[in-house]
């Protein structure tokens, strides 16, 4: 299937967009209302320091996005957590090493936190601070009562901001984003069936006529499933956590991939030799149960039953076993003597169209059953031999805690990102704590915090912030210091003069960059100081050094632990992926021949692809050659999707040791199914020594001639179910070799069809 080229990042606005100067406007009430009512009105400056640093934290340091209730509802979740910490760190900064241990446990616990889906991942850095702040002297445990209430009032001050000033509409769901892709594939599946009738339709006037590859249909369509990556989504819309359904929706999400890809592959070949009406009829029923998918996935859709298409396939299915060696096409009235006298190649279409719309067909019955536990509709019961499970829907038959505990488990590993970035956060924020103390810093938190804010995954990418910070921070400091020698100890003019300032630098910051953030936030913080304690142009320069030292440790921790980020170790988990997708391959169709069991491959593979995609996603947040440039990771990606997803309804349709014609046919398709293996295997090798890839290309050019013979003889042998499993089995190692041609750029040599 083809990728679109990645997007280029959108420009830099000159001015700040709506939605910016709203938030700047919602978070700069929230924290001035709870600050100077506490401040001035009640005279209670610990509680006042509290309510507008929960107010900042999370509605400026977190990223809480959505819509106004979706914003109110995380807001409120988020308050018992934010207890939680202040008690932690408030009990805890008797000694600076008590505050550094509990530092590096709460700074692991709350970022690895993030494997349980996008609005955790957003409220990481908030949820820090609120450890962060109290962990610093003076060591005051009986002003805890004040502390907690300083953090509800910013919070709750927050949530009433959010639904009352400019409240953000919901976002586009993902649901939504489904059903439409879906509806795009299923024009796509009306093509396939058009082109397979070999005339325009007649029962259906509504749906597309002919239209040749490459027309604005696909492209449509490729949109649209572009679309559905995680890195062209919001980070709240995004359905990542461990719950069953949002790992219905993901699976919705790869199945559609898959069933477009065989559709596209059914559109290159289908002019070829026509007309095809069984295969039309596939198509056609194919295009239906896709639409009854996407209108049902939409929670307020008519729930789609999975009835229809499956009786489609199993009848499709059974009308295959007619002789494929007959080259009378069925609903034709052609002598057969004229028939005869048509080239071999009619046959081999007709036999690997019939494969690819029924991988198709299967696709959608895939997806329907994901669309259905997306719903919450109590699973099918589960037909998947014990020796092959977890089967592909494993995660409906699991409660909810097991789930998290699955999440949780499989990403306590080296190999993962977020494991990773926990590690290291933990390791950076701990020695910041315990530098903090050792020198005995002023405002020591501002040291935490310049980690916790500058620090990046890659040690590239924090060092290319450490000059805006500096810089920005240098010349917030030089005007602070203007400032407070100017003015003086004069708290009345730091509270005229606050709210504008904070409403300009909360506005201006996402616009200009971390340079400007960081010198607006600088005089911002200053005015607040001022306001609580006398302060003199020393205050500057403690920001400036704080600031400095924060962003140095940040360096160091991400020289330490993974410095080149995710782009370097992107080659060795995509060699992985493939390396774990070619053993998937070989031991389905040793267990499809019965010449081997099933040993877990496939559950390893789809496992590893789930890594690779994390990791994947943090490499495109990173710096790194142009966009063209190296390998196509995302083509690696798909190409694992692609095996996982293509050995599922293989696994599912055929049974165990019925794949092959005797001994020797199963004998000659693992064979096949090796090299196939071999080819995933060097190309993984290329992606780490790229002097090793001429040679892998032509091995897979090599393998792919290899099973264009074998499609042919295939169709020249008795029809029986083992025959036609073979060609389905090697339509399908066919497809992943295109796709594994594509990891290398080299898509342009793979032919058009898989005939």
């Amino acid at each position: 299937m083809r990728q679109l080229p990645d997007r280029p990042a959108p420009p830099r606005r000159a001015r700040p967009d709506a939605t910016v100067v709203h938030r700047a406007v919602r978070v700069t009430a929230a924290a001035c209302a709870g600050f100077y009512t506490f401040r001035y009105g009640l005279h209670q400056p610990v509680t006042a320091t509290y309510a507008l640093f929960g107010a900042v934290a999370v509605g400026l340091l977190a990223r809480v996005e959505g819509g106004a209730r979706t914003r109110v509802r995380t807001l409120l979740r988020t308050l018992p957590f934010a207890w939680v910490l202040v008690c932690l760190g408030t009990a805890l900064a008797v000694h600076a090493w008590t505050a550094a241990l509990g530092m590096a446990g709460v700074g692991f616990v709350v970022a690895f936190a993030s494997v349980g889906g996008p609005r955790l991942v957003g409220l990481t850095n908030g949820l820090q601070l609120f450890y962060i702040l109290p962990c610093f002297p003076p060591y005051a445990p009986d002003t805890l009562p004040q502390r907690l209430g300083g953090v509800t009032a910013g919070l709750l001050l927050l949530a009433a901001a959010e639904r009352l000033l400019w409240p953000e509409p919901p976002p586009t769901d993902y649901r939504d984003r489904l059903a439409r892709a879906a509806g795009a594939v299923a024009g796509l599946a009306d093509l396939a069936a058009v082109d397979c009738a070999g005339r325009p339709p007649t029962a259906a006037p509504d749906r597309p006529g002919p239209a040749p590859p490459g027309t604005p249909a696909e492209e449509h369509a490729l949109t649209l499933l572009d679309d559905l990556r995680f890195s062209r989504i919001p980070m709240m819309e995004r359905p990542a956590g461990p719950g069953a359904v949002d790992r219905a929706l993901t699976h919705c999400a790869t199945t559609l991939h898959f069933t477009a890809a065989e559709l596209l592959r059914v559109r290159r070949l289908g002019p070829v030799g026509g007309p095809y009406p069984e295969v039309a009829g596939m198509a056609a029923a194919t295009a239906d149960a896709l639409r009854a998918a996407g209108a049902g996935v939409r929670t307020d859709g008519p729930v789609p039953s999975v009835a229809p298409i499956e009786a489609r396939i199993a009848a499709f299915d059974a009308d295959r076993a007619t002789d494929p060696a007959d080259p009378t096409e069925p609903g034709t009235t052609e002598p057969r003597a004229t028939a005869a006298r048509r080239p071999p190649r009619t046959t081999v279409a007709r036999l690997a169209l019939g494969t690819l719309a029924l991988s198709a067909a299967e696709g959608t019955r895939f997806l329907t059953l994901a669309t259905r536990t997306a719903r919450r509709l109590p699973p099918p019961p589960d037909r998947t031999p014990p020796e092959q499970r977890p089967g592909p829907f494993w995660y409906a038959y699991e409660s909810a805690p097991m789930l998290w505990w699955r999440r949780v488990r499989g990403n306590l590993t080296t190999r993962s990102v977020y494991f990773r970035n926990a590690l290291r956060t933990a390791g950076a924020l701990s020695a910041a704590r315990l530098v903090a103390g050792a020198l005995d810093l002023t405002h020591g938190f501002w040291v935490l915090l310049a980690t916790l804010t500058l620090m990046r995954t890659s040690a590239v990418d924090t060092r290319m912030t450490l000059r805006p910070a500096l810089a920005g921070t240098a010349g917030g400091a030089a005007v602070t210091a203007l400032l407070l020698f100017a003015v003086g100890d004069h708290p009345v003019f730091y509270a005229a003069a606050l709210p504008p300032v904070m409403l300009f630098a909360f506005t201006v910051s996402p616009v200009l960059g971390l340079a400007w953030a960081q010198g607006t936030f600088t005089v911002v913080i200053a005015m607040v100081f001022t306001q609580l304690t006398p302060a003199g142009w020393q205050l500057a320069e403690a920001r400036l050094i704080d600031v400095a030292t924060g962003a140095t440790i940040g360096i160091l921790a991400g020289l330490c632990a993974w410095p080149r980020g995710g782009g370097h170790d992107l080659r060795r988990r995509a060699a992985e992926l493939l390396d774990r997708s070619a053993a998937a391959l070989s031991e389905t169709v040793a267990v499809l021949t019965g010449s081997g069991p099933a040993r877990g491959a496939l559950q390893q593979a789809r496992h590893c692809a789930l890594l690779t995609e994390a990791l994947y996603a943090q490499y495109r947040s990173e710096r790194h050659q142009r966009a063209g440039e190296g390998p196509n990771w995302q083509a690696a990606v798909l190409t694992g999707q692609h095996t996982v997803r293509g050995a599922e309804p293989l696994l599912a349709r055929v049974r165990p040791g019925t794949a092959a014609t005797g001994p020797q046919g199963a004998a000659d398709l693992v064979r096949r199914a090796d090299q196939v293996a071999a080819a995933f295997r060097r190309q993984g090798a290329a992606l780490l020594e790229p002097a090793r890839l001429g040679g892998a290309e032509r091995a897979l050019a090599d393998v792919r001639a290899a099973l264009h013979e074998d499609r042919v003889t295939a169709t020249r042998t008795p029809a029986d179910p083992a025959s036609l499993h073979t060609v389905d089995i090697t339509l399908w190692l066919t497809g992943l070799l295109d796709d594994l041609a594509r990891v290398h750029g080299s898509a342009r040599a793979a032919p058009a069809h898989p005939h």
